[in-house]
C-alpha cells in the first residue's frame, strides 16, 4: 500500500519551526511510515539543520509530484538567498512562511499530499507580509472551500473545540448565536465520527459567563443562546450536554467524562487545555475538506536558535494527520455502523516505537 504523504509547511524561518520539524524528521522510522514533503527551501532548511546539529539526507525537488516515496523530501518554494533574523520577526519571515503555506495549501487541494501539518507562523511577521488573514485557520478555510471550520485542540487527555477563534474578548459575545453553536456541535460531531472513530460521541459545552451565568444573574446568554443550541441538537439525536460553568468543570476533572468540549472563547478553552497538554497537544481544524494539523505551540522566538525547543507537539501533529487519513479512508470504506470506538487519539502504527527511542 502506498505510503501517506504528510505536508508540512516551515511556518516563520526565524522561530522554532524549522528546529521541531528536524528534530522529528531525523529519526529514520518517519520516512518508514509515511513520505515527509517539506515546503520551503533547501538553503533556509540546511541553516537550521547546522544548528540542531542532526545528520540526515533529504531529496530536493521543485514538485510534489516528483518526490520519493522513501525519503524526506523538500520542495523548493523559492531559489533566492534568505535573511534569517532569528528570535524577530520580519516581514521578510512573514512573507516566506506565506509562500510555504500557499504552496502546501495548492498540493493538498490537488491530491498530491495526503495531509497537512503546519508549523507556527507571526501573526505580527505574517501582517507585514500582507496575509491578510487572522490565521492559519481562516486562510485554509477560504482555500479549501470550507464553508465553516472548527479550532479543535487534541491531546491525549481531552479534545477541545471553540465556537470563537482569535476574536478580542468584547465581541466574543456579540458572535454567538444560537446557529453558530449548533454549527460548531455538528462539525464536532461529525469529526469525532469520521476523524476519531467514535460511533456516538458525548459532548459538553460550557456557559459563556462565570457560573453559567447562574440562573440569569450573571449573563443570559446561557439561557437565551447556548441552552436552546443543546436542547435541539438532543432532540436531533446528538449526545449533547450543558452548559456548564467552565471553572469547575475542569478543576473538578469532569470534562474526563466526555469524548469532547465546546468552550465558547480562545482562552476559556486553551487555558485549562494547554495547563494539561501542553508540549503534547495538537491545533486540528476540523470541518475542512483536507486535514491539517499544527502543533500547540506559537513561534517562541526567544528560545529560536538556541536548539533548546521540544518537538513532542509537532510529532503529534504529525501522527494525528496520519491517523486522521487513515480513519477517514476507513470511513469511507467501513460505513458508520462498523466503526470500532478507538480508546486513545492517537494510534499510528510504529508510533510506540518512536516514542520509546525519543525518550531513551
Amino acid at each position: 500500500m502506498e505510503k501517506i504523504k504528510i505536508g508540512i509547511s516551515i511556518g516563520d524561518i526565524n522561530g522554532i519551526g524549522l528546529e521541531v520539524i528536524l528534530k522529528t524528521l531525523s529519526n529514520p522510522r518517519i520516512a518508514e511510515i509515511c513520505t515527509p514533503v517539506v515546503y520551503g527551501s533547501s538553503k533556509v532548511i540546511s541553516y537550521h539543520k547546522n544548528i540542531v546539529g542532526e545528520e540526515f539526507e533529504f531529496h530536493s525537488t521543485r514538485g510534489a509530484d516528483k518526490i520519493y516515496d522513501d525519503r524526506i523530501n523538500i520542495v523548493n518554494c523559492w531559489q533566492e538567498n534568505v535573511n534569517i533574523t532569528l528570535g524577530k520577526p520580519s516581514d521578510q519571515g512573514g512573507q516566506y512562511a506565506y509562500l510555504s503555506l500557499e504552496a502546501a495549501t495548492m498540493d493538498l487541494k490537488e491530491g498530491l499530499i495526503d495531509a497537512l501539518v503546519t508549523a507556527p507562523i507571526s501573526k505580527e511577521a505574517m501582517k507585514g507580509a500582507n496575509f491578510p488573514y487572522p490565521g492559519h485557520t481562516e486562510y485554509l478555510e477560504e482555500k479549501l472551500g470550507g464553508s465553516e471550520s472548527l479550532m479543535f485542540m487534541i491531546s491525549d487527555q481531552l479534545r477541545l473545540g471553540l465556537a470563537t477563534n482569535h476574536l478580542p474578548l468584547r465581541m466574543v459575545a456579540d458572535k454567538l448565536t444560537k446557529e453558530l453553536i449548533m454549527r460548531k456541535l455538528q462539525i464536532m460531531n461529525e469529526a469525532l465520527k469520521v476523524d476519531f472513530g467514535l460511533e456516538r460521541p458525548s459532548i459538553a459545552v460550557l456557559g459563556l459567563n462565570p457560573h453559567a451565568g447562574d440562573g440569569g444573574v450573571i449573563g443570559d446568554e446561557e439561557e437565551k443562546i447556548i441552552r436552546p443550541a443543546v436542547v435541539e441538537l438532543k432532540k436531533k439525536g446528538m449526545l449533547v450536554m450543558g452548559p456548564f460553568p467552565a471553572d469547575g468543570f475542569f478543576g473538578s476533572g469532569q470534562f474526563s467524562k466526555f469524548d469532547a468540549i465546546l468552550a465558547m472563547y480562545h482562552d476559556q478553552g486553551l487555558v485549562p487545555f494547554k495547563a494539561l497538554s501542553f508540549g503534547s497537544g495538537v491545533n486540528f481544524t476540523a470541518g475542512l475538506s483536507g486535514i491539517r494539523t499544527s502543533p500547540d505551540h506559537g513561534t517562541a522566538f526567544d528560545i529560536a536558535g538556541k536548539n533548546e525547543a521540544d518537538p513532542s507537539s509537532f510529532r503529534k501533529a504529525l501522527f494525528l494527520a496520519m491517523d486522521i487519513v487513515r480513519n477517514r479512508r476507513g470511513y469511507v470504506e467501513m460505513h458508520e455502523n462498523t466503526i470500532i470506538k478507538r480508546e486513545k487519539p492517537f494510534e499510528v502504527e510504529g508510533e510506540d516505537e518512536i516514542l520509546k527511542e525519543e525518550e531513551n
